[in-house]
């Protein structure tokens, strides 16, 4: 199995690369559903600083890892010869999947401060951020769980500042050229 791994500061498009990579018959694992997972078994709103909390709880208490351990299983039961990760928050996650999943790719997703402040505006998501400050806010928070450093990391980085349609080709014919040499 290959697995690919997203990383991005929120609304640079990590959605949008897994919905490609999903088009393309790609299971897409998203780490963010495990986090509104334990916020919803605690009967907590899916607001963002909840959601912070939560991730910022987790990784407290099991090391800088944890989000990427309590996928491992959901790895592990994928019967696809390519699976993609969205959404990695640090460089120890990037550590655990390397570890566990020999041939681990990371992609890295790069957008404008502007350009993600206006998508999480319009998104509408619970635990999107209509304004600068939270979005600054967010952006150090994630910053400060080794986010930068597992950007930095990334094999191959996509720039998403144009359209939709030009993202998608993209990462459609990144995710072919991956899934060609798996």
């Amino acid at each position: 199995m290959r697995l690919i791994g997203v990383v991005g500061l929120p609304g640079s498009g990590k959605g949008e690369f897994s919905r490609c990579a999903a088009g393309l018959g790609i299971p897409v694992l998203v780490m963010g559903d495990v986090i509104r997972r334990v916020a919803a078994e605690r009967g907590l709103p899916p607001e963002d600083e909840v959601l912070g909390r939560i991730s910022g709880e987790l990784r407290e208490r099991f090391g800088r890892g944890a989000i990427a351990h309590l996928m491992l299983d959901d790895i592990r039961r994928q019967q696809a010869p390519v699976v993609l990760i969205d959404g990695i928050r640090s460089d120890a996650e990037v550590d655990v999947f390397r570890s566990a999943v020999p041939g681990f790719t990371l992609i890295g997703v790069e957008s404008s401060f502007p350009t993600r402040l206006g998508r999480l505006s319009a998104r509408g998501r619970a635990d999107d951020l209509a304004d600068a400050d939270g979005l600054r806010r967010r952006d150090e928070r994630e910053l400060g769980w080794g986010l930068g450093t597992a950007l930095s990391g990334a094999e191959r980085t996509l720039v998403n500042e144009g359209s939709l349609e030009e993202f998608c080709k993209k990462v459609r014919n990144l995710l072919i050229e991956l899934r060609e040499t798996a």
